[in-house]
């Protein structure tokens, strides 16, 4: 694994990957002023660092390696032959979404189905999984999905950050992440456009600061 270094062009080797993602989740929570209980920040760190491999993430499928749309997954929750299925589904369901949002959130635009979608869903299935999680050692467990739940929007924002850290955004980026904040609130979106000089108004579209 390689990740770009902000100094300088070309890759810089990862020896750790873990430790990467956690350094670099520190960095991005406190860009964005969020605070997550120890257990959560680790838990994200996981889902990092597992998704880091497409194999891990993407589905093999005759047609090649293919995301399992959301919905899909829904569905194979709900129909689960055993209680425990349905939860392994469920959180697969959250992790995906999650990992989607924060690392692919500008590919969005050329899509049908938007980034709040997969916010909905996301948040949705981990708040099912805190309420099963809820009662003896499975409480600790529980605790992690429903602050997941609870702060699954800035947790999307600091994924953002994680993946834009060097990105430089067109004009056509700039209307997409005004049409993110519309959509889900965002509150990175929202700074990255008083950054780049442009006001959001919900009501009155975009106005460029002089």
């Amino acid at each position: 694994m390689a990740a770009e270094s902000a100094g300088s062009p070309g890759l810089i080797p990862v020896a750790d990957l873990r430790e990467f993602f956690h350094e670099a989740l520190q960095g991005a929570f406190a860009k964005q002023h969020l605070s997550v209980e120890d257990q959560t920040e680790h838990y994200v760190v996981n889902v990092l660092t597992l998704f880091a491999r497409s194999e891990a993430l993407y589905e093999q499928t005759p047609d090649g390696a293919r995301l399992k749309p959301l919905a899909v997954m829904l569905a194979e929750a709900l129909e689960a032959p055993s209680a425990r299925d349905r939860e392994r589904t469920l959180q697969r369901l959250g992790d995906v979404s999650l990992f989607v949002a924060g690392f692919f959130a500008q590919s969005f635009a050329r899509k049908l189905i938007d980034i709040d979608y997969h916010i909905a869903m996301g948040g949705r299935a981990y708040g099912t999984l805190a309420a099963t999680h809820n009662r003896g050692p499975r409480r600790v467990l529980g605790a992690v999905f429903a602050e997941l739940e609870q702060k699954f929007q800035p947790l999307v924002d600091a994924l953002n950050e994680l993946a834009e850290s060097a990105y430089k955004h067109s004009n056509r980026d700039i209307l997409r992440l005004y049409e993110i904040w519309i959509k889900t609130g965002s509150r990175r979106s929202y700074r990255i456009l008083e950054r780049l000089g442009v006001q959001p108004s919900a009501g009155a579209g975009l106005a460029v600061a002089h």
